[in-house]
């Protein structure tokens, strides 16, 4: 069944509607994703369908439904998984860096409260769905390391004709979804449309960086210390609630 728009709750966490937890802590502190709610939760399948099927900048309705099969949610001939916008850098590259940031907080009730803060509505969004899409390159590519201040970069840059590979690590990526991005318009219809105005300048010029980084210009762009890493986390539980007030609004407003 189909959820209504007035069913959306910006507290409702997506760790809690799958097996997210079980065995998360088997493998050791660094903690282990079993399940993946970008897969796996079928509250959070609803709520991109519901939340996203809205008119689209350039007058059309982006009526989205459930695919068939392994297709998450599609529109038209474009094919949508899940993705979150939140990272937490428990990769073996930063192991160092965590076992820094334990000896700070307590771990365990710390990274579980971040995590379940952070898989509300407000901590995820959708990309096109294909090989080498947007979702598996921006993890992989040693200029972005999964973050999502660096991604929004690339898209910016993309809707400014940058599509170089050492100016936008994403850049081929992109141009292979124009069909997609091209429902947007620009940047801005692009960041209205998805809530992510607090992400950027009020212009829409520049993208906030959620670290002290130069773009694209050195790899594996981690947090460089513990300091940082509680920046990062600070600035992402920021961005999720400023997302989140925005999504509630929409919802008030539409009901």
């Amino acid at each position: 069944m189909k959820l209504k728009l007035e069913d959306v709750s910006i507290e409702f966490d997506f760790t809690m509607d799958c097996p997210y937890w079980r065995g998360f802590w088997d493998k050791g502190t660094m903690g282990h994703i079993g399940c993946d709610p970008d897969v796996k939760s079928p509250m959070l399948r609803k709520y991109h369908q519901v939340l996203w099927s809205k008119p689209l900048p350039n007058g059309n309705a982006f009526d989205l439904e459930f695919g068939k099969s392994s297709d998450y949610l599609k529109y038209q001939d474009i094919r949508f998984g899940s993705d979150s916008i939140i990272t937490s850098f428990r990769y073996k590259k930063t192991k160092l860096l965590i076992e820094e940031v334990q000896k700070k907080v307590d771990w365990v009730p710390w990274i579980e409260r971040f995590l379940h803060e952070n898989y509300t509505i407000g901590g995820t969004i959708i990309f096109p769905k294909h090989v080498n899409s947007i979702n598996g390159q921006r993890g992989m590519n040693p200029y972005i390391c999964d973050r999502f201040d660096l991604t929004l970069e690339c898209i910016r840059r993309y809707y400014s004709g940058i599509t170089d590979y050492q100016q936008n690590p994403l850049g081929w990526v992109l141009k292979k979804d124009s069909n997609f991005f091209d429902l947007f318009l620009d940047f801005k219809g692009y960041c209205d449309f998805f809530f992510l105005q607090d992400c950027v300048s009020d212009d829409y010029s520049t993208v906030h960086m959620w670290i002290p980084t130069i773009p694209f210009t050195s790899k594996h762009p981690f947090p460089r210390n513990t300091d940082e890493y509680f920046l990062w986390t600070e600035t992402s539980r920021k961005v999720v609630h400023l997302r989140n007030k925005r999504i509630q609004d929409y919802v008030q407003q539409n009901i």
